[in-house]
């Protein structure tokens, strides 16, 4: 049987989870179609997302539908959690992205939109709630073909939408505008197809276009769109056969090399980690030893999947599927088993662009709080928790203050612990303005360890984040695990450049190296005095990269964000003065009959402000779109500072004596 590994992806609200629910129902796996608000769903069964009524982690049930094994994963619709949707992307065939009739396209469904269109993931789209007041037909037809893609190929007619009684009418052979309209679109991504159509148009069949429908859906070319209600069941049957029809099965090779992703991470009730791993190729069993990343090793405990509506004990996993494997205790989201996948740790998404300082409403709480949010991090490495020893302060980055409300929620629900949280702020970059190199010599007076280290900080090109090189003449003069230290103490000493800011968009070459052969005293073992080690390397590393960066200098650039704003004609005058205060840059306007849009770009820091004052201006009627443009612009202004949570390797007499007490 063949197995799909389905994702459903939307805006928050649009009715992802009640799509979910309907499709279990109809598959036989749940007898009752549960509710989002009343916090009974199958796959919303954490005591938070039942309270909220949202959807905060992804959630894997399997069913059978027409003869293909479905591993349907519901996601997060909340901006707040698309870290969690970029770990999914990774292990789908397929993707029903979800549009509210109502609401149409929102400024989430345009994103995820790009990511499957940059990904090649197939995906068809489903508009719920038609039978909702004010659901959208014929409008939203233009809407998704103008704000996501012109490649769309309407399935069916939407009936009476709007009322109780809506349905929805797929299309046949008998269609002649379906029938010529799908032509249109599919010989625009296929010459021959278009040939064979302009020398006879009566030669190609229904079926023949049909099965080209189906070959360039699976190849993310065009997209084919249903309508229907999650909560009366309209237009299901549609879009389960388009589900099976158009969306590719899993592929891979159960007897090749391992290769596995896992996407998910979560805590069983002895504190035991389990993972969730999708496997493109290979089996994995019980007991097996494997290959973690690059730097370690794991050996499998346990082993379940997943089967119609919930899982079971297995002796193995093999590709395709996806199971869930314990036993692998130093495993984090993202990492691989076995042979990696090409870009298969790429991040298809924008970085948290928020942080916040966690403060525990009992100081004697402090440890604990940090062992809790480590935790989470496993869950969520892009939480990236930081401790300032200094200062005693613990810091987590943030996509916006729904996930500040729900971190505060699970510390107190999982662990008992009560926080509070300091005012968000923006995390900047820092990336170097020229060159700058230092070196200090083993042996030398100054230098009190047994390493040399030469290190080059140069500019690269926006977006191109950090490269460690070695020079040719460093090449084979030590051994491999002291350029390994190194080039690790890079990676972690750019996480907090000259202002405290990650430094990024940079290449650093090491120009010197040496060492210390391994010796002892007479009679004696290997003497640490004598010989270098790892640490040597760790310890220098900091000062030698701080000391480059010093003379190559720092700029500190903030996040932009891009913003669509729709405002009532005449408010224009009164809105556009507060756009220019907040730094907002207009890049495109259109006057449309009574409202104007504007498009450009905002930092990241005035967009909660201008959030706040928008239905002043526009008397409520403003609408605002925002979301990470993916790029930095030069801090204008005051140059904000972070506060150093590392040993501080710009001040060389701190930096030792911290290191010295260290030791």
């Amino acid at each position: 049987m063949k197995t799909l590994n389905l994702g459903i992806l939307a805006h928050v609200d649009a009715g992802k989870t009640s799509l979910t629910e309907r499709l279990l129902h109809a598959a036989g796996v749940i007898d009752e179609i549960g509710r989002v608000d009343d916090g009974s769903t199958q796959t919303d069964s954490l005591p938070l997302e039942q309270q909220r009524g949202i959807t905060i982690k992804s959630a894997v049930v399997s069913f059978v539908m027409d003869d293909v094994t479905t591993n349907l994963i519901d996601t997060p619709g909340h901006p707040d959690f698309i870290a969690e949707v970029e770990r999914v992307l990774g292990a789908l065939d397929g993707v029903v992205l979800v549009i509210s009739a109502v609401e149409g396209v929102q400024a989430q469904t345009r994103i995820l939109m790009r990511t499957l269109q940059r990904l090649r993931i197939p995906t068809l789209i489903f508009v719920n709630k038609i039978d909702r007041p004010g659901a959208q037909y014929e409008g939203l037809l233009h809407s998704i073909s103008e704000k996501l893609t012109a490649a769309i190929i309407p399935m069916g007619a939407a009936i009476r939408p709007g009322t109780r009684s809506t349905d929805f009418t797929p299309f046949d052979a008998g269609d002649s505008g379906f029938v010529s309209g799908m032509v249109d679109v599919l010989a625009d991504h296929d010459d021959q197809f278009l040939a064979a159509y302009v020398d006879d148009e009566t030669t190609i069949s229904y079926n023949r276009i049909r099965r080209e429908l189906a070959a360039q859906t699976g190849r993310a070319l065009v997209y084919p769109v249903y309508f229907g209600s999650a909560v009366t069941g309209a237009g299901l049957e549609p879009l389960i056969s388009g589900i099976t029809e158009m969306l590719p099965a899993a592929e891979g090779d159960g007897d090749g090399p391992v290769s596995g992703t896992v996407f998910k991470i979560e805590r069983g009730p002895a504190g035991e980690k389990i993972s969730y791993v999708r496997m493109f190729s290979g089996t994995v069993r019980v007991r097996d030893r494997l290959q973690l990343g690059e730097d370690s090793e794991g050996k499998v405990t346990a082993i379940s999947v997943f089967e119609r509506g919930s899982t079971i004990q297995s002796t193995s996993v093999e590709a395709g599927r996806i199971g869930k494997l314990q036993g692998l205790d130093g495993i984090r989201v993202g990492d691989t088993l076995g042979k990696a996948r090409t870009n298969s740790a790429d991040h298809y998404f924008a970085p948290p662009t928020l942080e916040t300082i966690v403060v525990p409403d009992h100081r004697e709480d402090k440890g604990v709080v940090f062992t809790a949010l480590t935790q989470l991090a496993e869950q969520d490495p892009l939480i990236d928790v930081r401790q300032d020893d200094a200062r005693q302060e613990l810091f987590v980055s943030l996509y916006g203050e729904v996930q500040k409300e729900v971190i505060q929620a699970t510390l107190a629900n999982d662990f008992g612990l009560e926080v509070s949280f300091r005012e968000t702020t923006t995390i900047c970059v820092e990336r170097p303005i020229s060159p700058g190199e230092a070196v200090e010599f083993i042996y030398a007076d100054s230098n009190p360890f047994l390493a040399t280290v030469g290190l080059r900080i140069e500019p690269a090109p926006d977006n191109t984040g950090a490269e460690f090189r070695l020079a040719s003449e460093v090449l084979g003069t030590m051994p491999h695990a002291f350029f390994k230290a190194v080039e690790d103490t890079v990676k972690e000493t750019l996480r907090q450049g000259l202002h405290g800011w990650e430094v990024t968009d940079c290449t650093v070459t090491m120009t010197h190296s040496g060492y210390a052969p391994r010796q002892s005293h007479a009679h004696q073992g290997f003497s640490k005095s004598m010989s270098s080690t790892g640490e040597d390397f760790r310890n220098l590393t900091p000062l030698i990269l701080m000391g480059a960066l010093k003379r190559a200098g720092t700029r500190v650039y903030e996040p932009m964000h891009r913003f669509h704003l729709e405002i009532p004609a005449d408010t224009f005058g009164t809105a556009m003065p507060t756009l220019v205060r907040l730094r907002a840059v207009p890049q495109s306007q259109e006057l449309r009959e009574t409202s104007y849009l504007l498009e450009g770009e905002i930092p990241a820091a005035r967009v909660h402000e201008l959030q706040q004052e928008l239905p002043a201006l526009t008397r409520g009627e403003g609408v605002l779109e925002c979301d990470f443009d993916d790029h930095y612009e030069p801090v204008r202004g005051t140059v904000p500072t972070r506060p150093r949570s590392d040993h501080n390797p710009l001040d060389r007499k701190e930096y030792l004596l911290h290191v010295s007490r260290r030791a």
